[in-house]
């Protein structure tokens, strides 16, 4: 009894005592000392002690059993206070965190109120989200590009970062010093000016665009816009060829301009000047791109197009050329990337309520390749967008008329009510009001039985769906109730909820 009772006082303080032999983990054996016990620590040694001296009890008057159990156990538990030590919580200092992202800062700046935030954050505040205050104080910055590195605080982050190494936590790098105003004008200058040495100049600006929001606020600032615009539509059509670890790519000073724009995220105010500029010059650019550019090219005008147009004045997409919403067609029908689908679905949706846009998407293919879409999209917002752009097209006859040529057209937007959101259901019930008002013929009606059309209808009635959407759902089922209320092409569960005419 006396041995057992050595043995395990003699593991238990081995359990608490730093573990020299840490093989196949490395840990640095000073900061294992100097982490405190925790609670779930304790609890395992106690947990280990009962467990012992239970098994202990078994192997009694056998020195070679309980010398073997003891020696297990004491390796069992020091890979478990190991484990604690791993997936213990490392608390940052609070004067190492940002006070906009409360993550640890890797760039420390001060601002003229004299907080200090991590360069990225508090350039996001100032020059994307156009505040002037201060996020701590509320006190106007004086000068918001005057952002002055805390190179002390980076120093004692490092340094601790350094010391928690074992932890997992990586020492973050000295951050190179930000482009100034004056580098920024120089490099747009010389690019303007050495034509044969454009792509090189671009492909540096557009690093600096891909650094910071500050770079892009100071590039739109020095007139970046406007040189890249009269690049775009100065484009001569010749290929340049780089090499790129020996790999040739053939590229042109266009497309590198025209990505750059999309980078900038051009401000409202540039965006309107690019759409008067020299009569629409730089939007009869972007829609030859989309004919005959690239993939990325046309994505990249795509999404420009559609900045451009959410800005625009009335009269400017009234008069909209057919040539933009056919090719923002074409962009859906390949299907080039889900952003630039979406981008061209924004698109379509801001300019189809606008004069006579509705019939010039119709006559583009625009039906055809929004019911595709609905057929092959999973996606919540693309499906609710395809059908607000179906709901907006079938405001017109040509654009019912279309739908009902597609063989899936009234089945794809019934199957959607009800299985997407309420913004989806809403539309697609919109959308059937709009047929069966206008386009009601007699084989239109019997399609609508036969694809299941009327039975979503009653069903709609009796889940908890919008007031709208019951309401048109009713007024459709009352308003041919004659040739629907009495077919069997409706379960009875579902009939029995049919309004009364």
């Amino acid at each position: 009894q006396t041995t057992n009772l050595y043995f395990l006082l003699w593991c238990f303080l081995v359990s608490l005592y730093p573990f020299k032999i840490l093989y196949p983990f490395k840990i640095d054996l000073v900061l294992v000392a100097t982490v405190p016990l925790s609670f779930i620590q304790v609890s395992l040694v106690l947990i280990f002690l009962i467990f012992f001296s239970h098994f202990s009890c078994l192997a009694y008057n056998n020195p070679v059993k309980l010398l073997v159990l003891g020696w297990f156990f004491f390796w069992v538990l020091k890979f478990l206070n190991l484990f604690c030590l791993l997936i213990m919580e490392i608390d940052i200092p609070c004067h190492f965190l940002c006070p906009i992202s409360l993550q640890l800062m890797r760039d420390p700046v001060t601002v003229s109120t004299g907080i200090t935030y991590d360069r990225e954050n508090i350039e996001r505040w100032l020059f994307a989200c156009k505040n002037n205050t201060c996020p701590v104080t509320k006190q106007v910055i004086l000068n918001d590009e005057d952002l002055t590195p805390n190179h002390t605080l980076r120093r004692l982050i490092q340094a601790w970062c350094t010391l928690n190494a074992s932890h997992g936590i990586e020492r973050i790098p000295t951050p190179k010093p930000p482009i100034d105003k004056t580098q920024i004008a120089e490099l747009l200058n010389d690019c303007n000016t050495f034509p044969h040495l454009q792509l090189k100049y671009l492909r540096r600006i557009r690093s600096i665009t891909l650094e910071s929001e500050r770079n892009r606020s100071f590039l739109e600032a020095a007139g970046a816009v406007d040189i890249l615009a009269s690049i775009v539509v100065n484009d001569n059509s010749t290929s340049v060829e780089i090499s790129i670890d020996d790999d040739p790519e053939f590229t042109r000073a266009s497309d590198e301009a025209l990505s750059i724009l999309y980078l900038l995220k051009i401000s409202d105010s540039k965006l309107k000047n690019l759409i008067a500029k020299d009569r629409g010059v730089f939007v009869e650019s972007l829609i030859q791109i989309l004919k005959h550019s690239n993939y990325q090219s046309r994505a990249y005008s795509t999404m420009l197009l559609k900045s451009i147009f959410e800005v625009a004045d009335p009269i400017q997409l009234i008069t909209i050329r057919p040539e933009i919403l056919t090719e923002v067609v074409h962009v859906l029908r390949d299907q080039i990337s889900q952003q630039t689908s979406k981008a061209a679905l924004k698109l379509l949706v801001e300019v189809c309520p606008w004069g006579r846009n509705r019939i010039k998407a119709v006559e583009g293919g625009a039906v055809t390749v929004l019911i595709e879409l609905l057929l092959e999209t999973s996606d919540r917002r693309s499906c609710e967008l395809t059908l607000i752009i179906l709901d907006l097209l079938c405001g017109c006859a040509e654009g019912r008329a279309e739908l009902l040529k597609h063989g899936a057209g009234l089945a794809i937007v019934s199957k959607k009510i009800l299985r997407v959101s309420h913004v989806a259901s809403d539309r697609a019930v919109r959308i059937l009001c709009s047929i069966c008002r206008f386009s009601a013929t007699p084989r239109v009606l019997q399609e609508m039985l036969q694809v299941g059309v009327v039975a979503k209808l009653c069903l709609v009635l009796q889940v908890d769906s919008g007031c709208k959407s019951k309401e048109r759902a009713r007024e459709i089922l009352r308003l041919h109730s004659r040739v629907w209320k009495n077919s069997p092409c409706v379960p009875a569960y579902l009939m029995s909820c049919y309004p009364s005419s």
